[in-house]
């Protein structure tokens, strides 16, 4: 019988302003058998968003029946709104075969970490924190204090940048997500992955005239 491949469960981290959804989204849509974790979320849908796509919006009673019920791998509160992390949905792409990302927090990554360790977390730094600031300032979704609060926020946030696996600064912006699309790629290529990919082939080899 041909062995079940498991996937491998992703964690992009990066303060607000890094580009990490941008590439993120570029990834997924890039790599097949990649797939993104939809988070939940009791902050408000921005007029951009859909239901489903970028996030599951709920009520903040709704989370926290969650929160009790352990339907959650992680949450966290980030700017006055709960983001969380379905364990099921996670589990259940990662059981098909597919890799999965989850686009998190530090906060939350540390979470997955202590549950699932085998995980792969890579954190996302801007070139500069001007470049932080104009990429802020440039999306025109937040009045300046609340930039200036998101800056604050990010400064406490990069410093936990040794704590990643991995570590792309997004200066370049395709140069960034060749980075990222190598980490997959390195990953895919572990032993113990190619080993069920290739598994017919092994055999082969190992027993000739089979």
């Amino acid at each position: 019988m041909k062995k079940q491949l498991q996937g491998t469960l992703f964690i992009i981290s990066a303060p607000s302003g890094a580009g990490k959804t941008s590439l993120v989204n570029a990834l997924v849509r890039d790599t097949n058998h990649l797939k993104l974790s939809i988070s939940h979320t009791t902050r408000k849908k921005r007029p951009n968003e859909i239901e489903g796509y970028h996030y599951h919006f709920i009520s903040e009673e709704k989370f926290q029946q969650k929160v009790a019920a352990g339907d959650f791998l992680e949450y966290a509160r980030v700017f006055g709104n709960y983001y969380g992390t379905s364990q099921e949905s996670v589990e259940k792409m990662l059981s098909e075969g597919h890799d999965v990302i989850l686009e998190i927090d530090w906060q939350g990554a540390q979470q997955i970490k202590q549950v699932m360790p085998d995980s792969v977390s890579v954190f996302i730094l801007p070139p500069s924190l001007e470049a932080l600031r104009e990429r802020l300032q440039s999306r025109g979704e937040d009045d300046e204090d609340t930039i200036n609060h998101r800056m604050e926020k990010a400064i406490s946030e990069i410093s936990h940048f040794d704590e990643a696996d991995y570590l792309v600064i997004n200066d370049d912006f395709e140069d960034a997500l060749k980075s990222l699309k190598a980490i997959v790629r390195c990953h895919r290529l572990r032993t113990d992955k190619q080993a069920v990919i290739n598994q017919s082939v092994i055999e082969k080899l190992l027993k000739p005239g089979t």
